[in-house]
């Protein structure tokens, strides 16, 4: 059973989230604590390297909202103040240090709905007796929805005490929601202004006459007739067929941020979601005073929780797809090899960090033999799920253990063919195949791989160039097979272009040279210290900025 969430005595709470490229999306501020920043498993994930793994969190203290900076970098500003700690109002405007960068908008939810309570509450004592009972009766409604919005977590609860509000403001005798099916719309809730539920194919109004009406308003539809009345247009003839007294129609619409203190609405035809529908057969709706603004924010309410209810389950159903990823994300990592040799005549060093939740690259070493090691490291072209299905077919194929250098290539043209066939020379690999032999020969078929690095104690370095084009891009291809003989102490650096290739924050790569220059330093250092050499270099190069490919490293000390 999944965990009721927490409300504060504030109530519920959402932020509006604007990235540097004007996109808006509204995340309810739950689970709380709620943490803010760059890391996969915040609860909000911002992906602007300024932004720190760990930079904010919304916790509640004594039934408040406040905001904390976890130790961020670079701060984090509450309408345009640096704070470390701050109680959030409504409204608020979030940001880091940086106009380019997102930007958040603290919103209590329900907040325009308590405004406009403490409106209809406040004319009363000008009333006297005779205005006063209408008066209550829309305040307890107003109460009644607000206390529903405050505790529910039942989207029909929510609808149900929308229409049942907007009944007992306007005193219209049926109220209906209708939600957008298609190019259509299909009826969600029917009430009678006496609480109890209707049919819901009893509104016999056509929907297309709604639908249209509606694609022709920016806000508020209303029309009051006299009984039999009517002009010849399709809504009235409709109207008059049913002996209506009056229709009102609100329009549910996607909502965005404002610039000021309060969400808006999106009045175009494209962005309608639904309508709130009322009618009477007896009486014209009551749209006076501040009836007409009330009907609107009810609608603005009801409008912001189907989209809260949307962004929902785009949420569940993202967490779904990061469940699967990360399970598809172990087993790949299940796949690389346990144990590398860390004692004998060749020992080894690796690591492969994937640039998403799964990864085109992979490494593999297998022991032939006492004598005899097999080897590979492959980058398949693009990112994402298909890579990594791509790299799991290629580590079959090109693992099983042969002690005959012959074989490198067969398997490597055979495999060209293959993936050929299946993808059509969409998706390829670039792939350094080799063995090991324990005199020190190293046979290898290099398919368009970066060249590999041989480096010697003195510091030394030779590169292993290409011997073919990648696996899967042209048909026909044939591999050709190399070879160089190794002496002890030498090392084979093998890696990937997410090595050379890594970005910092202002958009600089690692390169070659840096690389070399580490190799040649560290020339007399262990398999083990060279890796974690490299790997710290680009590390510390990239700053935890996020990288657009895979990084692998594999690193092997020929000790004879």
């Amino acid at each position: 059973m999944e965990p009721v969430p927490v409300v504060p005595a504030a109530g519920p709470a959402s932020l509006i989230v604007t990235d540097s490229g004007g996109h808006r999306t509204r995340v309810a501020v739950q689970p709380l604590p709620f943490h803010i920043g760059r890391q996969p498993d915040s609860d909000l994930i911002l992906r602007d390297s300024r932004v720190s793994r760990s930079h904010a969190r919304i916790v509640v203290d004594d039934g408040r909202y406040v905001l904390e900076d976890a130790g961020s970098r670079h701060g984090i500003f509450v309408n345009g103040q640096r704070i470390e700690r701050q109680p959030l109002v409504h409204a608020d405007r979030i940001d880091f240090g940086a106009q380019d960068s997102y930007q958040l908008l603290f919103m209590m939810d329900g907040a325009e709905l308590r405004r406009l309570m403490e409106q209809v509450a406040a004319p009363e004592s000008a009333h006297g007796a005779a205005g006063l009972g209408g008066g209550l009766a829309r305040l307890r409604a107003v109460l009644d929805l607000a206390r529903t919005l405050q505790s529910s977590f039942s989207l029909e609860d929510v609808l149900i005490q929308v229409v049942d509000t907007a009944l007992a403001v306007t005193g219209s005798e049926r109220g209906f929601l209708l939600l957008k099916s298609g190019d259509g719309l299909e009826t969600r809730v029917a009430r009678h202004r006496h609480g109890h539920k209707l049919p819901l194919d009893d509104l016999r109004v056509p929907r297309a006459v709604i639908h249209r009406a509606l694609q022709h308003r920016r806000d508020l539809l209303s029309m009051n007739f006299d009984a039999g009345a009517s002009d010849g247009t399709t809504a009235e003839r409709s109207v008059a067929d049913l002996d209506l007294r009056s229709v009102v129609c609100v329009p549910l619409v996607r909502i965005r941020a404002g610039q000021g203190d309060a969400t808006s609405l999106i009045t175009t035809g494209a962005e309608t979601v639904g309508v709130l529908y009322l009618d009477s057969r007896l009486a014209a709706a009551d749209m006076a005073g501040g009836n007409r603004e009330l009907l609107q924010t009810l609608a603005m309410e009801a409008s912001t929780v189907l989209e809260n209810a949307r962004l929902l389950e785009e949420e569940r159903a993202k967490q779904r797809m990061d469940e699967e990823l990360k399970l598809a994300r172990e087993i790949q990592q299940s796949l690389l090899p346990r144990v590398l040799p860390a004692t004998g005549w060749l020992r080894a060093a690796a690591s492969s960090v994937a640039s998403a939740q799964v990864g085109g690259d992979y490494y593999d070493a297998i022991a032939v033999d006492d004598r005899c090691w097999s080897g590979v490291v492959a980058d398949v072209s693009g990112k994402g799920v298909s890579s990594a299905l791509l790299a799991a077919l290629l580590q079959g194929a090109l693992i099983p253990a042969t002690n005959e250098a012959a074989v490198l290539a067969r398997r490597l043209e055979r495999l060209n063919a293959f993936l050929l066939d299946r993808t059509g020379g969409e998706k390829y690999a670039t792939v350094f195949y080799c063995l090991f032999d324990r005199g020190g020969r190293l046979d290898y078929v290099n398919a368009a791989h970066c060249p590999p690095i041989v480096v010697r104690p003195n510091g030394e370095t030779a590169e292993l160039a290409a011997t073919g084009v990648p696996v899967g891009l042209l048909e026909g291809t044939t591999y050709e097979l190399a070879a160089c003989q190794l002496s002890p102490g030498d090392k084979l650096v093998v890696y990937t272009d997410g090595v050379t290739e890594a970005q910092n924050a202002s958009g600089a790569f690692f390169g070659r040279r840096r690389l070399f220059d580490l190799v040649r330093t560290q020339a007399a250092a262990s398999a083990a210290e060279l890796h974690d050499a490299i790997q710290g270099a680009v590390r510390d190069f990239t700053e935890g900025a996020p990288q657009s490919d895979d990084i692998t490293l594999v690193v092997l000390d020929y000790r004879g």
